[in-house]
């Protein structure tokens, strides 16, 4: 069976046991605080299993997207060393929200394995939960009972808490669970080593395919169990280990999931694919983590996760480096290639996933752009590797760590490196760097999440399209979380007019009374389908009866920007093209940002158009057409406008501006005539990433402070320029007067130079053989130092110049060594780092010659002296 009939095969065979077949949840998790990315296919149906919400539906079966890349779950690191770990992978599942439970269960995993997909009985093993008394939770006798129907007893295990008890966090849902092996091995093998004895091996040829969790337990901060409201199943069975079993072969990565892949990777490298896991081959290691991080990056990216600086964009852009890094060090790859595999990927899994056909051509520029930016920084590493000052025989592990963290040189590269110069590598000093960063990063994101004190189980409703406060709501929940010590109080209503922060929308700010006791509140969150208020504090009564007011100015500035976003995105369409589609959205009360794709800045005339068009829609002061509830099949088929990335209910609100203009899916607020925005203004174009573009804009009352501050900045230059008539034309002469003078000047500069290289050449001092000189000298140009330094050591053997300047209230080293010296035993680039400490500054460079510059040229005295010490 190939991939595409083996998941077909899953889908169709739980829709005949009556579940409903529901689409991937996004890779990127959104909704919840506590996760980055998807990781498991229960994540999008935790408020089912904590009963904060009610499903239309008790049965429901899926294929998932999935990342495991960091916290608890992370696959990363095992990641093309054996043939069955990945960081992106598809879970399928089967749920049962309160209906059946582990007999029906495990009787159709059975079923579906030995029966519709043909795996031989003989080869199966299942293990069942072992118990843990010390905290209260029997043996799971049941489970084992039900397995005794179709298994002998020793082709049953018990398995330890690790491996039979699930968790999808530090809290949260979870159960027992029951795993179903598959001995995979040839039967010589298996004749001569029994499978129950490699179960839960790695490596062994007895694979852990489908995991049976059954949700009974809500795990609570403090580590406590308590038993859920209702009983849960949650499936999950990993997509290319299945795929293997039913494909007859060793590895993951020998797939169809996974050939064609590698086999443009072939293509592409002229290297061939041995299919070894053996440690010393580093191609086929680096072929599969090619080809696994591909998918990982293109499925993110398709989700609308851009690469970035922090966050889950962080995570994003460490897999694709990661990625390049083995392009480059084994597979001898200095240009982009990752991006050259889309096509491939697009074909091979473009059906079942359409947002990777239709966004081909973004996420490829986009993965390029990656690849270039980071290979250029793999070149500046190699030039800060050969600066590292290497007389002890060994790279310091500081220097290596910083080879890692700056220029994302694993450790492994600067290990081949060094041994090609033939010194060695501190490596456990370089771990103890990377466990300080680790210890940093964990101390930074610390947050300590208390137990929400439940007062009632009412479901909470948002009523804030219609009212902006409300008597007679109640608290449902309360609870106190601690980020970085300090405490934030946090509580649920059954009912609320505040909009939690989401889809890009700023939470709402107001007050709740709570009886006679007003709370402020300073956001408003959301949390899965909670809508959280963050409050000043906890109310004393909380059963009271309970009034909220939004606070209405607030809402109404935001609601404007969030219509200009609407607005804005149809007019991109109509100026830019049908392509120019939303990546993400900022809307807050003061102002707002757009970003969309698109692959080139627009011109001066086309955002000109753009705002032009969304000025006219506001003239026309277009009501508001919002349409509820309405069936997703049925939005769809309206031609309103749908994102990737975005997770829709069955039931979705549309809102539109004139159905020929703008109609789009949307949860958050809007104005109910175009004309309250009063007016629009572009305040910033930008490039965010390859392929996409950044709009930022005001509206209303910050639209007119805009436009007045302009004016008011355009009469100060009319009145610097003494009142010119034609301002441009006079902006233009003071440049070119200025540019003029600055010719002067630099020629000036030049002449001192040649004046004061005479003084300079006659204050040369020989120290250990070093022809060692250490001035600071008047001069503020820093070509015309750095001539003149080049000047000095040119003409003078092992010369050693060091030129010191000050200029606007800040230091310039310039350092250059004759080559002879520089190759034997002085480095400028480390010195000049060393030096830099006194002027409060950081710099750097060739061995031969290196710059820095500081904030405090009070130094500068301390630089020369600490310059002559380091040549004595």
């Amino acid at each position: 069976m190939t991939a595409s009939e083996i998941r077909t095969a899953f889908l169709d065979f739980f829709r005949e046991k009556e579940h409903k077949i529901v689409p991937s949840a996004p890779i990127v998790n959104k909704s919840d605080p506590s996760l980055l990315f998807t990781n498991a296919g229960m994540n999008q149906f935790k408020d089912f299993f904590l009963g904060d919400k009610v499903p239309d539906k008790r049965r429901v079966a899926d294929t998932q997207k999935c990342m495991r890349v960091s916290g608890k779950h992370n696959d990363l690191d095992d990641v093309g060393r054996d043939g069955t770990h990945h960081t992106m992978f598809e879970m399928l599942g089967n749920w049962s929200f309160g209906d059946y439970f582990k007999d029906e269960a495990i009787a159709w995993s059975w079923e579906l394995l030995t029966e519709r997909l043909g795996i031989s009985a003989d080869r199966l093993y299942a293990t069942v939960f072992e118990g843990a008394p010390d905290e209260g939770i029997p043996r799971d006798d049941e489970a084992r009972g039900f397995w005794q129907r179709v298994l002998p007893d020793d082709r049953i295990l018990y398995g330890n808490k690790k491996d039979n008890f699930w968790e999808m966090g530090e809290s949260g849902p979870c159960g027992p669970c029951t795993e179903i092996h598959v001995d995979v091995r040839p039967d010589a093998e298996r004749a001569h080593t029994p499978g129950r004895d490699l179960v839960n091996v790695d490596g062994s040829g007895v694979v852990e395919i489908w995991n049976n969790v059954f949700i009974q337990f809500n795990r609570k901060a403090d580590g406590s169990l308590v038993n859920l409201p209702e009983r849960h199943v949650d499936t999950g069975m990993g997509f290319e280990r299945l795929c293997m079993v039913l494909q007859g072969k060793d590895a993951t990565y020998d797939t169809d999931i996974f050939t064609p892949i590698i086999g443009e990777i072939e293509r592409l490298t002229g290297k061939p694919y041995g299919s070894s896991y053996a440690p010393d081959a580093k191609a086929d290691m680096a072929m599969r983590v090619v080809a696994d991080h591909l998918r990982a990056v293109a499925f993110t990216i398709a989700d609308g996760q851009l690469p970035g600086s922090g966050g889950a964009g962080y995570v994003v852009r460490r897999i694709l480096r990661r990625a390049v890094r083995y392009a480059y060090s084994f597979l001898g790859q200095q240009q982009p290639v990752l991006y050259r595999l889309m096509p491939v990927l697009v074909r091979e899994m473009g059906h079942a996933f359409p947002e990777l056909e239709r966004q081909q051509e973004q996420i490829a520029r986009i993965i390029e752009s990656e690849e270039r930016s980071f290979l250029h920084t793999l070149e500046n590493g190699l030039e800060r590797f050969a600066a590292l000052d290497t007389e002890s025989g060994r790279i310091s592990g500081e220097d290596a760590f910083e080879l890692y963290d700056t220029f994302g040189f694993p450790i492994d590269l600067t290990r081949i490196m060094a041994a090609e110069r033939g010194i060695k590598v501190d490596e456990e000093g370089f771990n103890l760097a990377l466990q300080r960063q680790k210890a940093r990063s964990r101390k930074d994101a610390a947050k300590e999440v208390g137990d929400w004190t439940v007062v009632s189980d009412e479901p909470s409703v948002f009523i804030g399209y219609d009212v902006l406060s409300d008597a007679g709501s109640r608290v449902t929940k309360y609870r106190t979380v601690k980020v970085k010590d300090q405490p934030q109080y946090q509580l649920v209503l059954d009912r609320t007019p505040f909009y939690g922060e989401s889809g890009g929308q700023a939470g709402d700010r107001g007050t709740i009374r709570v009886g006679e006791e007003t709370l402020k509140v300073i956001d408003t969150q959301k949390e899965n389908d909670l809508t959280v208020h963050v409050v000043d504090k906890l109310p004393t009564d909380p059963e009271a009866d309970v009034y909220t007011e939004v606070t209405a100015q607030e809402r109404q500035a935001i609601s404007n920007n969030h219509t200009a976003a609407h607005l804005l995105h149809a007019a991109l369409h109509r100026v830019l093209g049908e392509h120019a589609v939303q990546k993400g959205q900022d809307v807050q009360a003061g102002k707002f940002r757009f970003d969309f794709s698109h692959f080139e800045r627009p011109t001066t005339e086309q955002l000109r158009e753009i705002e032009l068009m969304v000025n006219a829609r506001i003239r026309e002061n277009i009501p508001l057409l919002e349409r509820r509830d309405v069936p997703i099949a049925e939005a769809r088929n309206s031609g309103a406008m749908m994102l990737f990335g975005e997770k829709y209910g069955d039931k979705v609100r549309i809102i539109t501006f004139d159905p020929d203009y703008s109609s789009e899916l949307c949860g958050g607020t809007h104005v109910k005539h175009t004309g309250e925005l009063g007016l629009f203004k572009i305040t910033n174009e930008s490039a965010l990433a390859a392929g996409v573009r950044r709009i930022e804009g005001v509206t209303a009352l910050r639209a007119e402070w805009y436009v007045h501050g302009r004016l008011a900045l355009l009469e100060e230059v009319r009145d610097a320029l003494k009142g010119a008539s034609d301002l441009s034309g006079a902006v233009r002469n003071l440049q070119d007067e200025n540019r003029s003078l600055k010719k002067e000047l630099d020629k000036l500069q030049a002449a001192q130079a040649g004046n004061l290289k005479g003084e300079l050449e006659e204050s040369f001092e020989m120290i250990n053989g070093v022809n060692f000189l250490a001035r600071k000298v008047d001069l503020t140009d820093p070509a015309a130092i750095k001539n003149l330094a080049f000047q000095l050591t040119g003409e003078n053997e092992h010369a050693f110049v060091l030129l010191a300047s000050e200029n606007e209230g800040k230091a310039l080293l310039t350092l250059a060594i004759s080559k002879g010296l520089a190759e034997s035993k002085l480095n400028a680039g480390s010195l000049v780092r060393e030096l830099a400490k006194h002027i409060r500054g950081g710099g750097g460079g060739q061995p031969f010659f290196a710059t820095a510059g500081g904030k405090e040229p009070g130094g500068i005295p301390a630089v020369l002296e600490h310059a002559r010490k380091l040549v004595s």
